[in-house]
């Protein structure tokens, strides 16, 4: 893999990580938004919200449309759903191994 590559695919991770970006993501694997509704539903600022709207659409996360004075995002490559899901998949496999490791201790003991 090429250098180029390996930094665009750090990019667009990195652009993924961060709780409130996560936060966006899951909100709007359920359809389109728009950024009032999106900083009501997460409970931030205005400012805090479009600062992160903004990060995802530099990095092609997400598309944007104008409506009259709203502004609608929506997640524009269904991939990044299930990147999310992926996530979710990993974390609960995590957990298990944890509480089995624990149960097992508990056992020995």
């Amino acid at each position: 893999m090429s250098e180029k590559i390996a930094q665009m695919k750090a990019d667009l991770l990195k652009a993924l990580a961060h709780p409130t970006r996560v936060r966006i993501l899951e909100l709007l694997k359920h359809g389109e938004l728009c950024v009032c509704d999106i900083f009501e539903k997460l409970e931030v600022e205005q400012a805090n919200a479009s600062q992160h709207l903004a990060i995802l659409k530099k990095q092609d996360i997400l598309k944007r449309r104008k409506e009259g004075l709203r502004v609608y995002y929506c997640i524009k490559h269904n991939e990044v759903i299930d990147i999310l899901n992926i996530a979710d998949k990993i974390l609960v496999m995590q957990a298990e191994e944890r509480a089995h490791t624990i149960n097992k201790y508990k056992k020995s003991r």
